[in-house]
């Protein structure tokens, strides 16, 4: 990797690219601005199309030389303000993240006031205010559909934050939090330490605790199973704990699909979870509003 960071690649890009521009000027100047003398014969090329139609070797239009050695100067003057030789910043200093951040700046202090106006607001007290709503509402657009969808449906593996069923809790206060630092979870793969027949048995009660159909012989094998490896996150009743993100098993909702197989496949393999948290990114007063509208999609 070192040598791909090391000062050779820098005048790689900088010597070629100088000697580029130089090259055309020189071409341009001394080879293409020839006139052409008042009586002189105009040489052929030796290009003959239709048996008498000659290509001739004319100067090029004055004004065409013109606009071309204008492209080279504005070339090598941008190189010389801009980031484009190698290593040389230019003498402007401009980069991608300045400009990023001065234009972050210019719509903080444009729009941050609409924000701020609600910071001070009880959560739940914006769930009945239509502006902060329409607010929040955009933001989840922006931020969040590409997860949640546009629906806050959710999608496999993804939560759905229009009902009433929450990994790490669905109260206001948790909800921002939640936003603000993100979570993360994750339940280990079991095929290594129960072998297929234990997962089989576990995913068979499990499918009983919410309700399915399970033969009640292997149902009662998984039980036992259960109690002994997976009450520690999911409780002895099942119901998971909002505390680690254990989801419930017993009201039929599930995260990463709910049918035998899909059921099998999470015990065998594991599965993670992760939201990334938004404070650094978005700021405690968009967050704010962001969480009045996720929350007010569990209220509607």
């Amino acid at each position: 990797m070192a040598d791909f960071t090391s000062g050779f690649w820098s005048w790689y890009i900088a010597i070629p690219s100088l000697a580029g521009i130089i090259a055309m000027f020189i071409f341009a100047t001394r080879f293409s601005s020839r006139k052409k003398q008042p009586g002189a014969k105009t040489e052929s090329v030796g290009h003959i199309w239709d048996e008498d139609l000659h290509e001739l070797n004319n100067p090029l239009p004055r004004w065409w030389l013109n606009l071309y050695l204008i492209t080279i100067i504005w070339g090598l003057v941008y190189l010389l303000l801009y980031p484009g030789l190698g290593s040389f910043k230019g003498f402007l200093n401009w980069t991608q993240e300045n400009q990023y951040q001065k234009e972050v700046a210019t719509a903080e202090e444009k729009y941050g006031p609409i924000y701020q106006q609600f910071q001070d607001q009880d959560l739940k007290s914006l769930v009945h205010n239509q502006d902060a709503l329409r607010i929040g509402g955009r933001l989840f657009a922006t931020y969040c559909t590409s997860c949640h969808g546009s629906d806050a449906g959710g999608a496999r593996g993804y939560p759905n934050l229009t009902d009433n069923d929450w990994l790490f809790g669905g109260d206001p206060a948790t909800i921002e939090t939640t936003i603000l630092n993100g979570r993360q979870s994750a339940m280990p793969a079991w095929q290594p330490i129960l072998g297929n027949a234990g997962v089989f048995d576990v995913a068979e009660y499990v499918r009983s605790l919410s309700g399915n159909k399970v033969d009640s012989i292997v149902a009662q094998k998984g039980k036992a199973i259960f109690m002994a490896n997976c009450v520690a996150c999911h409780g002895a009743d099942g119901k998971g704990n909002k505390l680690l993100g254990a989801p419930n098993l017993t009201d039929d909702i599930w995260l990463n699909g709910g049918s035998q197989k899909s059921i099998i496949e999470s015990i065998a393999k594991g599965r993670g979870g992760y939201m990334p948290a938004h404070k650094e990114f978005l700021g405690q007063a968009k967050v704010h509003l962001l969480a009045a509208y996720v929350y007010s999609l569990s209220k509607n």
